[in-house]
């Protein structure tokens, strides 16, 4: 098999570098299952190409903070020969908040992905957890170096077990030299020598060490602490060697500046090998237990060192039946207590390396190496196998979020549902909106349809209120309501009036009892004077669609089918006027809440079974739909520039919920008109956009709190958890769980052959 890489690789001075150099050297052991041609798709930390002089194995390179670069990526594997793609994923390596720029290029790719996690926090904050969980929906297997590691992803971030493989991190497979010429450098020969190696930053704990020295030459005179490794490349960006300096002055302090020497270099393997087997002990002080791997520990005890450690995660698994000893936390006194201790007693210090030694040779790289490929032959097979099996249902129950209406409580008080939140608190400060309480009112209707929710019906009543109370005396609508339900305008929009129809014909022709029928009608009748003074294409079209429900529950009404019809007059016209060329569409920009208006013209065609509406409705959808659904997933067009008819290209990011809502209401609409399966593909599609099927692959929809973010960013999701966003998110998934009732019936329909129905 053959095999694409995807992490940073040498010459870059990188941990994962090195680990992944050696991964594919160890993989490649195995010539009878892994091809030469296995290649290696490097990530730069910098914007010019040409910073690093990368061996023949890499074939393609990603800037880290170039979105573009990742795409092409994808491209690149995926008209390669690769079988299959190992991801090393490190916080740090890939661009965007928390790496997430890697996920439109895993979400592309058509080849089976392992994924090895070398970090996995304890307490991620909401866009790590969410990263780490696409990464983990997207692979076939996940790799981890530890138990802790395991149990981690299961429990805090919800990976089956099943997709998890507990591989231990390998080590240089090479024996002690008989005449090592480390032994005889300046800095270790005639001393007792404590070693440390690594990237040096702060967090590595080195000063606990030089404070535990002075205690250490007091019984050891001739003790030296070496400290191998260059500083942190992103340290040195950001503040030089400020850190090193400073261990050098607390040297310098304590009187043992004589003690300690730097070797400022990034050394190879096999010279890193000579300086474990060369020291009496291996020192690593981190500073806190958060490190769920450790590359220089694992080294440390392939090479057979005596390892003392601070208890971090790895170290208590990995020095664990003595094979090391461990100390607290920044205690730099029972560092000394323990080092001196070893240096007193030779036996224990043979002991802890032979343990250590005896340990390390499992943890060999041809040994990892096989392991690795016998999950790599597994997850192949996999992958060919659902391959070939294909015929699965369009709609997938199992990957939708159970319904809960948990946000939707919380956003709600007595008097409606509050316009805003803070991430997922309500935000009272800006008040009650007469859009969003219309959005929720069909949300309950819909909810106590599918599934007789009480919490749905019990709410349903409060947004009805707020409708009663925010209409004027005249018929027409207020918008926004203070938290002191103090009305802040005169007058709402056309588009808030427009939605506020909707919301009373779909009540009117659904209620759940005549009594909130009865009430929705008397609202709805006093608004029709207004209807005549509607301008606005998405008023019109709001207003159009809450109308051809009414005149579903009361088809015999000849003046609401007038209105209807002067109501869609307008629409057509602006799309007569403005289609051209190339351009169809109803204005010389698409804006917000797109498919509304072709949506509107199919409920206008539902009930006048008007031919014109009908073409443009399908003409329009279908242009809708070649702008914003050509890439596989929903690119919907972005409130940060709009597109033009003659402008420049579409803008991508600020993408809202509503126009997703939007997306998947239409296409329904349309397979309920022609019975076209493709349009319930097209609504599934467009309804996975709240779950991450993007263009950045980030879910919007929050497990945790049952709310959908405000937007997609340039930078990832804007956190907040409106109503409009929620309300969004839960009408779209109730109307998908409807559309399932019209999948099944298609699939079971006696008129489909055995082999139409497995293609469906």
């Amino acid at each position: 098999m053959k095999i694409a890489y995807i992490s940073s690789y040498p010459p870059r001075e990188c941990g994962i570098a090195t680990f992944n150099h050696n991964l594919l050297k160890a993989i490649g052991f195995n010539k009878n299952a892994v091809s030469e041609e296995s290649f290696v798709v490097a990530m730069n930390d910098a914007d010019s190409l040409d910073d690093y002089e990368y061996p023949k194995e890499v074939k393609h390179v990603i800037r880290q903070e170039n979105q573009k670069d990742y795409i092409r990526a994808a491209d690149y594997i995926n008209t390669s020969i690769a079988d299959a793609c190992i991801l090393e994923h490190e916080y740090g390596i890939y661009g965007g908040e928390s790496g997430v720029y890697i996920l439109p290029l895993i979400a592309r790719l058509q080849k089976p992905l392992i994924t090895i996690f070398h970090t996995i926090l304890k307490d991620p904050n909401h866009m790590q957890l969410t990263v780490l969980r696409e990464i983990a929906k997207y692979s076939s297997r996940i790799v981890v170096m530890s138990h802790r590691a395991v149990g981690f992803l299961i429990e805090i971030y919800g990976i089956p077990y099943h997709k998890i493989q507990l591989i231990e991190h390998g080590v240089p497979d090479l024996e002690p030299k008989e005449n090592n010429p480390i032994k005889n450098s300046i800095a270790f020969k005639g001393k007792k020598v404590l070693f440390t190696f690594g990237l040096i930053s702060r967090n590595k704990g080195l000063e606990t060490v030089i404070e535990a020295l002075p205690a250490i030459v007091a019984k050891n005179p001739n003790v030296m602490y070496v400290i191998l490794g260059t500083t942190h490349p992103g340290v040195i960006r950001n503040s030089g060697e400020e850190y090193r300096d400073s261990l050098k002055r607390l040297a310098k302090n304590l009187n043992v500046e004589e003690n300690l020497t730097f070797i400022n270099k990034f050394v190879s393997e096999e010279e890193l090998y000579d300086y474990l087997t060369a020291c009496d002990m291996y020192i690593t002080p981190y500073l806190n237990e958060a490190q769920i791997t450790s590359g220089t520990l694992s080294y440390a005890v392939g090479a057979g060192a005596a390892v003392v450690s601070t208890p971090y995660w790895h170290a208590q698994e990995l020095l664990s039946d003595h094979r090391g000893k461990l100390f607290d936390f920044r205690k730099s006194d029972q560092l000394a207590e323990i080092v001196n201790e070893l240096f007193a007693d030779e036996d224990k210090l043979k002991l802890l390396k032979a343990n250590a030694y005896e340990y390390g040779l499992h943890l060999r790289w041809p040994s990892t190496g096989d392991v690795f490929v016998d999950v790599l032959n597994e997850a192949i097979d996999k992958y060919l196998s659902e391959k070939e099996i294909g015929g699965k249902p369009i709609i997938d129950p199992d990957i939708m979020p159970a319904f809960n209406l948990a946000h939707i409580q919380r956003l709600t008080d007595d008097t409606g549902i509050v316009q805003h939140a803070k991430y997922g608190i309500p935000n009272l400060k800006e008040g009650y909106c007469v859009d969003d309480n219309a959005r929720a009112l069909i949300l309950t209707i819909l909810a106590y349809q599918q599934n007789k929710s009480k919490v749905a019906l019990d709410l349903l009543p409060i947004y009805l209120s707020y409708i009663q109370y925010m209409q004027c005396d005249n018929g027409n609508f207020r918008n926004f309501l203070s938290f002191r339900r103090e009305y802040l305008d005169e007058v709402g929009t056309e588009d808030s009036f427009g939605r506020t129809i909707w919301s009373l014909g779909y009540l009117i022709n659904n209620a759940p009892n005549n009594s909130y029928r009865e009430f929705a009608k008397e609202l709805f009748l006093r608004s029709v004077p207004h209807f005549k003074d509607l301008k606005h294409l998405r008023g019109l079209g709001n207003t159009i669609i809450g109308l051809t429900h009414f005149i579903k529950a009361h088809p015999g009404d000849e003046h609401i089918k007038d209105q209807l019809d002067k109501l869609a007059e307008p629409l057509k016209a602006a799309y007569r006027k403005n289609k051209e060329g190339h351009w169809h569409w109803f204005e010389e920009k698409m804006t917000y809440d797109n498919a509304i208006l072709p949506l509107a013209l199919m409920s206008y065609y539902e009930i006048s079974k008007n031919q014109e509406a009908y073409d443009i409705a399908f003409e329009s959808m279908e242009y809708l739909t070649q702008k914003t659904l050509i890439s596989g997933y929903l690119n919907p067009v972005g409130n940060d520039g709009w597109l033009f008819k003659d402008g420049p290209e579409m803008a991508i990011y600020d993408q809202q919920a509503i126009e997703t809502m939007a997306m998947v209401l239409m296409y329904f609409k349309a397979y309920e008109i022609t019975h076209d399966k493709t349009y319930i593909k097209q609504m599934y599609v467009s309804y996975q956009w709240f779950l991450g099927e993007n263009v950045l692959r980030i879910p919007l929809f929050d497990h945790e709190t049952k709310g959908c973010a405000d937007g997609l960013q340039t930078y990832g999701i804007n956190r907040n958890q409106g109503a409009e966003s929620t309300l969004a998110y839960w009408i779209s998934h109730l109307v998908v769980l409807k559309a399932m009732e019209f999948e099944y019936e298609f699939i079971q329909s006696s008129d489909l052959t055995t082999s139409q129905k497995q293609a469906f």
